[in-house]
């Protein structure tokens, strides 16, 4: 049995001379790059963490002591050191989840993934038990690259204001976050981790003073703990101790023996403490190291010695279709500018990056400063594109209605991930934002269906200049063009049958899906309609009337059925006062569990055969209720028509 096989839960590891630590470290990346390799994930960020996790489950008491993960992708050595090691579903249907989950085990806390919100679960949870006198400690690890987001200097600037609280907080600082970290905060930390005065005197006095019989230790953890007046004459750590934050650090995260230390001398503090912690994404496994753009931040089923992709491409994605186009457009127009939020190459900006490099502009994990400054580089005169994942567009909704929208700010916003993401779980799918986003006035939405589609919509949205846009678009590979048989309005006409009696809306990459529903319909005996409205807010004029000619519209849409293009439909027809009954397919009102998004789909009733089976059976009940209106009238018409005889007669 192996070293890690032994490890049930974290008080396994008190019991570990320093020997068998250091095997344990290393038999856990060993495990990780064969595990993730198999079925993909986080890769980089859970290696460089290893040390680090295994320090704070020996000093700290989880579940007593909370240990709280900000975005939770660095949680897989927390979930082998708490007894979850069959990583063989990892990310799968009936596996372990990706990040944090409640439902897997009492040691998780937060499973939103989303950066920069640990410090404020710290802050709630430690006056939690401040106000009800439970003992135990509260210990956020947070990165540096969450570290740029706005909410995290929110929790910062309330947790130091009571200095009788205690609270740990863990930088994990590896100098990135999908892309090396940027900004003044990023100027700092890497101010402090190349000032090693300070360290080097420590090291000097620990060698000294521990030969020192008696007092020796003693002397030289006062040393450690010296007051911020002596610290910065070695080192610039006053920004964090200006703000009532009691500094340690810069400390090696792959020193288990230093790491310890600086978490202990931390939870005899009765205060707020900040650990700074440096650590290397990707440690002990080369590839990962040599991957410049994000060291193995991510990666797909791969062979873990060569690092091929195993996984068959589908062709190209929608992500490097986009980076190709808007790259394209920018040499068109000079006043066409990009914006990301921390992800520069997995929203797809890299080409536009390496060619426009003075105007693209990494905020940081700071998607509202984005938004906002998008709206004054558009009342500046450019044209910005902020290109995010669609779920963290969710954050700036206020900087898009009322900065961006309220000023008729000309800004195309580009969501990546749109929709079922799949196995990345609930808070990564991107299924709210056609719903939010129905409210703002103004805003122009595109669902692109293929390709050729996200190229088109892309330019459109580039050209409006006096109202906001938006083009979203889902993760994996774009499918097969789908080509318009007619037009109607702004309405592309993908199938129309003889006599059709049912009208389908395909919202975006649903069109393939509503085809081979209209295709089932028809065979028995269902003509259908099957139309992409292209741009689904606001709703095509043309609709309302093509609705009329049909006896059942069915809207079918990658995203929440809440207030989504299904109900902007059924608000548009009763407006246009066409009565004819609406169906909305969409995701249901619920957090999806992490599966593959074809699994997903399937489970949530998003398949052709689901579709057309349900349309079929309330064609049939609408039928059969006229059937028996019809009998009923009949039947109470009946006297009167025998009354009216027997008058007749007489």
């Amino acid at each position: 049995m192996t070293m890690l096989e032994n490890i049930r839960g974290p008080r396994d590891l008190k019991a570990l001379s320093e020997t068998e630590l250091g095997e344990l470290a290393e038999e856990i990346r060993e495990f990780l790059v064969h595990a993730v390799a198999r079925t993909g994930g986080h890769l980089g960020p859970n290696l460089g963490v290893v040390e680090l996790s295994i320090a704070l489950h020996r000093v700290f008491e989880s579940p007593v002591d909370r240990i709280l993960w900000d975005t939770g992708h660095q949680s897989y050595v927390h979930k082998l050191l708490t007894g979850r090691q069959d990583f063989s579903k990892l990310r799968g249907k009936g596996g372990l989840s990706g990040y944090p989950s409640r439902e897997e085990s009492e040691h998780d806390v937060i499973e939103n993934s989303h950066a920069s919100t640990a410090l404020g679960w710290a802050d709630g949870l430690a006056k939690a038990r401040q106000v009800q006198g439970e003992k135990g400690h509260v210990v956020a690890v947070i990165g540096d690259g969450a570290l740029t987001g706005g909410m995290a200097w929110e929790a910062l600037n309330n947790i130091a204001a009571a200095k009788d609280r205690p609270l740990i907080i863990v930088v994990n600082d590896n100098e990135r976050s999908y892309a090396p970290t940027i900004g003044g905060l990023a100027n700092h930390l890497a101010t402090l981790r190349t000032t090693d005065s300070y360290e080097q005197v420590l090291a000097w006095g620990k060698k000294v003073l521990l030969r020192t019989p008696l007092i020796g230790n003693t002397v030289y953890e006062s040393l450690h703990g010296a007051k911020k007046g002596f610290k910065d004459a070695f080192a610039p750590q006053g920004m964090f101790e200006d703000l009532g934050l009691k500094y340690v650090g810069p400390i090696d995260g792959h020193d288990l023996g230093a790491v310890e230390s600086a978490l202990r001398r931390a939870k005899r503090f009765h205060g707020p403490v900040l650990i700074h912690c440096l650590t290397e994404k990707g440690r002990g496994y080369e590839p990962a190291l040599a991957h410049e753009e994000d060291h193995f931040h991510t990666v797909g089923v791969m062979d873990p010695l060569t690092c091929e992709p195993l996984a068959p491409s589908n062709g190209p994605s929608w992500t490097s279709v986009f980076g190709e186009e808007i790259a394209r457009i920018g040499e068109e127009r000079a006043d066409v500018v990009a914006i990301t939020a921390a992800m520069l190459h997995p929203v797809g900006l890299g080409k536009f990056a390496e060619r426009f490099p003075d105007r693209i502009w990494d905020v940081g994990i700071a998607e509202q400063h984005a938004t906002v400054s998008a709206a004054g580089l558009a009342t500046g005169g450019l044209h910005p594109v902020v290109a995010v994942y669609a779920t963290f567009l969710n954050r700036a909704f206020d900087q898009l209605l009322m900065d961006v929208a309220l000023h008729r700010c000309g800004v195309t916003f580009v969501l990546d991930r749109a929709g079922v993401t799949g196995v990345d779980g609930a808070s990564h799918n991107g299924m709210w934002d056609m719903s939010i986003l129905q409210v703002v006035p103004g805003l122009r939405i595109a669902a692109p269906r293929d390709a050729d589609q996200l190229r088109a919509q892309l330019r459109e949205a580039v050209a409006v200049d006096d109202a906001p846009t938006l083009v979203r678009f889902p993760k994996e590979s774009v499918g097969p063009a789908v080509p318009a048989v007619d037009h109607v309005g702004g309405l592309d006409v993908l199938h129309r049958s003889e006599r059709p009696e049912v009208l389908l809306v395909a919202v975006g990459v649903m069109a393939p899906v509503c085809l081979q529903t209209a295709e089932l319909l028809d065979a028995r005996g269902i003509g259908c309609t099957v139309v992409d409205p292209r741009w689904v807010k606001p709703v095509d004029p043309a609709l309302p009337g093509l609705a009329a000619e049909h006896g059942l519209v069915a809207v079918v849409e990658d995203n929440s059925r809440a207030s989504g293009v299904g109900a902007a439909v059924a608000l548009a027809l009763g407006d246009a006062e066409v009565d004819v009954p609406v169906r909305r397919f969409g995701i249901p009102d619920q957090f999806l569990a992490h599966a593959k998004r074809s699994e997903v789909l399937a489970d949530i009733g998003l398949t052709p055969v689901e579709i057309a089976g349900r349309i079929s059976a309330g064609l049939a009940v609408r039928d059969e209720r006229a059937r028996a209106a019809y009998e009923m009238s009949k039947a109470a018409d009946a006297p009167a028509r025998n009354e009216s005889s027997k008058e007749k007669k007489e």
